[in-house]
């Protein structure tokens, strides 16, 4: 069995208390040698040619069968390069009109995650993807262009045809060669090349100043239900957020990013509202697949997803990685009341019993976080956060939210 609990012993217990003084000190507008350095502006540096044109093409539809889809369709900047609508999974494919399987992650901050490994403790850690299958963001570039349900190119060579048909074909000979394309397979990797540049690059993707950022810096204060909701957050006793979602700046003074890249099964609610659902033999089980295949044989893995980022979740119209909840302070709420309250989330099953954990099979169920804050409880007992309490950390969490600007 991989190792899928988070450390909540003396050592978090400790970072939870730095942060918490620090928020205090920050609000107080108290002030002393443990100030931390002052968040760094994004380089005003310009961007390479590579990543200029992957910026082209990450806006580009015409690389689309259906000539109405890009990158940017399912990645909006405005919607911190998530999606735009509350869909469980976006539509995509030939006609347009083809839902994909899983909802479409944030492209923020993924700049920073490493490539997938097991740590010495055999715990599952990065990569890219909802599975980590990607190992860079070139590699993940790669399956929106070719899969069916998202722009749906029939092979490599169709979408360099495509581009080969833009008003920027000459600037990508230029960077890349004359002969570029005449080689589809090189004139398709140096086009999920410079979109990995342009993410990379273009400080957008990683700006790091959200409002927390700025309290950190020690810029703003915080209201006081945030602060409530930070001290909930990292209360190993409560939220226990901390456990997987670290808010304190790194070693080298980084700031957070609101996840340790490893990977949960937190026994999410089936969401009839993916096609592939009617099917009642499909199952997303994450990394031992059915997209990840290397993992197909570790059973003690089927249904863990990788911990996002929780920087601007606030912004988010569906969560987790079928799309299953539209509301964040539902997610919090699940967190907190799915073992105390679970006929809030699942249905109940033919014995007229509440159908718990129902999005896995039967034999996988095991595999679900049972063990942790706040998710051992039983029915009857109190959950790990009253609604007051739940409310405070869904204010916190926004402060994670991208671009803010003091009143």
């Amino acid at each position: 069995m991989y190792n899928n609990k988070h450390s909540t012993g003396p050592a978090l217990a400790r970072l939870a208390a730095a942060v918490l003084t620090l928020a205090l000190a920050a609000c107080s507008g108290g002030g002393g040698s443990a100030t931390p350095a002052p968040v760094p502006a994004p380089a005003d540096t310009g961007l390479s040619q590579a990543a200029q044109l992957g910026e082209k093409i990450f806006k580009d539809v015409s690389l689309s069968a259906s000539g109405k889809q890009s990158c940017a369709s399912c990645h909006s900047a405005d919607q911190a390069h998530g999606p735009v609508g509350n869909l469980s999974a976006e539509l995509g494919g030939p006609n347009g009109d083809t839902q994909g399987f899983r909802a479409s992650p944030s492209l923020r901050y993924l700049n920073q995650t490493p490539a997938f490994f097991f740590d010495k403790e055999g715990t599952p850690t990065g990569g890219i993807d909802r599975d980590g299958r990607a190992q860079s963001l070139a590699e993940q570039a790669e399956r929106p262009f070719l899969a069916p349900h998202e722009m749906a190119n029939a092979s490599k060579e169709a979408v360099v045809a495509s581009l080969r048909k833009t008003g920027y074909a000459e600037q990508f000979r230029q960077q890349f060669g004359a002969a570029i394309f005449e080689q589809p397979e090189q004139a398709f990797s140096r086009i999920t090349f410079a979109l990995q540049q342009y993410q990379k690059e273009d400080p957008a993707f990683h700006p790091f100043d959200s409002k927390y950022d700025q309290f950190l810096a020690g810029k703003v204060k915080l209201a006081d239900a945030e602060l409530r909701g930070l001290a909930l957050f990292n209360d190993t006793s409560k939220g226990n957020c901390i456990g997987c979602h670290a808010s304190m700046r790194g070693a080298d003074g980084a700031p957070p990013l609101f996840t340790d890249f490893t990977y949960d099964n937190l026994g999410v609610p089936r969401n009839a509202r993916l096609k592939a659902t009617a099917d009642p033999a499909y199952f997303d089980l994450g990394l031992c697949g059915p997209d990840r295949s290397d993992l197909a044989a570790r059973a003690d893995l089927c249904g863990a997803f990788k911990v996002p980022t929780l920087r601007n979740v606030a912004t988010r119209h569906t969560f987790f990685h079928n799309g299953a909840f539209d509301k964040l302070k539902d997610v919090v709420a699940f967190y907190v009341r799915r073992d105390t309250n679970p006929e809030e989330w699942y249905p109940l099953g033919a014995d007229g019993k509440v159908d718990k954990f129902n999005d896995l099979p039967a034999q996988y169920r095991r595999n679900v976080n049972i063990s942790e804050v706040p998710y051992n409880r039983q029915p009857g007992m109190a959950p790990a956060l009253s609604p007051a309490e739940i409310d405070d950390v869904v204010q916190f969490l926004g402060t994670l939210t991208d671009g803010y600007r003091a009143p």
